[in-house]
């Protein structure tokens, strides 16, 4: 049996973002992390034409530059100076930029896989220790902790417990942690697509009465599809030859990029919002996806995950080290995250509901509201610090 302060079930990029945030913090302190995760990080870095990506926001940015990791990240990270927000078949549409904004980029699109090499390279192994390949099969909490069990027989116990091992966590629901769940009825099929025409850093969301789709800037001048269909068609999408599809896709998007030329494998994830009913126990967090899973198309989850990594971060780091994981402590990080929670899950839920519904009055209301927003300076503004992950911060 072993003992460590902290231990993070899950070394994804939500759990090591977790460790890389707290490792300074810890190595001063005399904490040690390790990170429980079943697949091995790779250690090389290869490019793939098919590789999976995450939209950074710009705050996100901010957080990576703070944690020093952004400088390893940007050479892979394509910009998104601008974003085209449409309805198909209406009239109305709205465009946010940068320059407007006064940054740099609204966001950035980078590979996962680079964005987690990055993360490992980062780790200080003085102070936070993989266990990988590891799977841990039960957690049982203690009066000072949680003792984890792992596959292979061995038992570990810690002083807090993060449990960020995705939305369909086995461990969250043998501590019988309730989930609210709301399925959208809606898949998303994932995809890269290369244009004819340069992208030039813009990324567009379009919507349709049969549900969103995005189209967002990939290094390579390739672009990252998010198209999101009912399951059958989704299926039927996905089973279509190379030809077939991308002339299905084509006229569902437009000529804005010109043609569109080659897609790469199809991937389907089937879309329901989910949040947990506990973010916290005594000893116990749960994180990313485990804590709420929301619809990719407005490209929030991810970023409002490293929100609540680095309030989490800060909240331990300024408590007393000799008592980590109080559930005090712990309650005042999810107070202090509340709001920014329940705003981004609003804006994201709301905006793909109700640019998914084809009932006559909600099309003529979204389009005005549409083109209120290319109208109206303030209301553009208030929309662009959502999506660049700035709404509850001046």
């Amino acid at each position: 049996m072993s003992r460590v302060q902290i231990a993070i079930v899950g070394g994804g990029l939500v759990g090591a973002s977790l460790a890389l945030a707290l490792q300074q913090g810890a190595l001063q302190r005399g904490w040690q992390i390790v990170l429980i995760e079943p697949f091995a990080p790779g250690s090389d870095y290869q490019p793939s034409y098919d590789a999976r990506s995450s939209a950074l926001s710009y705050g996100t940015r901010q957080i990576y530059e703070r944690l020093g990791l952004w400088p390893l990240i940007a050479p892979r990270a394509e910009p998104i100076d601008s974003i085209h927000v449409s309805d198909r078949g209406h009239f109305a549409a709205a465009r946010l930029c940068a320059a407007d904004e006064g940054v740099p980029a609204l966001g950035y699109v980078v590979e996962n896989a680079w964005l987690g090499h990055c993360l490992w390279q980062a780790l200080d192994k003085r102070v936070v220790q993989w266990r990988c390949p590891a799977q841990v099969e039960s957690l049982q909490p203690l009066a000072d902790g949680y003792a984890l069990q792992l596959a292979d027989g061995q038992r570990l116990e810690c002083d807090l417990a993060i449990l960020a091992d995705g939305g369909r966590s086995n461990l969250r629901e043998q501590l019988g942690i309730a989930v609210r769940a709301t399925p959208y009825g809606q898949t998303a099929l994932i995809a890269n697509v290369s244009p004819a025409e340069p992208h030039a850093n813009q990324a567009f969301e379009r919507f349709t009465d049969a549900g969103p789709m995005a189209l967002l800037p990939l290094s390579d001048n390739r672009c990252a599809l998010v198209w999101t269909r009912p399951h059958d068609e989704a299926l039927r999408l996905q089973q279509l030859d190379e030809r077939a599809f991308l002339g299905e896709l084509q006229e569902a998007f437009g000529y804005r990029l010109g043609a569109l030329r080659q897609v790469g494998s199809r991937h389907l994830y089937p879309l329901t919002l989910i949040e947990a009913e506990e973010q916290v126990r005594s000893h116990l967090v749960l994180l990313g996806n485990a804590a709420h899973s929301l619809h990719p198309i407005a490209g929030q989850g991810y970023n409002l995950s490293l929100r609540d990594v680095l309030a989490l971060a800060d909240t331990l780091l300024a408590g007393d080290p000799q008592n980590l994981g109080t559930l005090p402590v712990l309650q005042a990080y999810v107070q202090a995250q509340r709001l920014d929670q329940d705003m981004t899950v609003g804006f994201s839920d709301r905006v793909t509901r109700l640019f998914s519904n084809a009932q006559p009055l909600l099309v003529s209301g979204r389009n005005l509201g549409l083109l209120g927003l290319d109208l109206l300076p303030p209301a553009k503004r208030w929309f662009a610090r959502q999506a660049m992950g700035l709404g509850t911060r001046y």
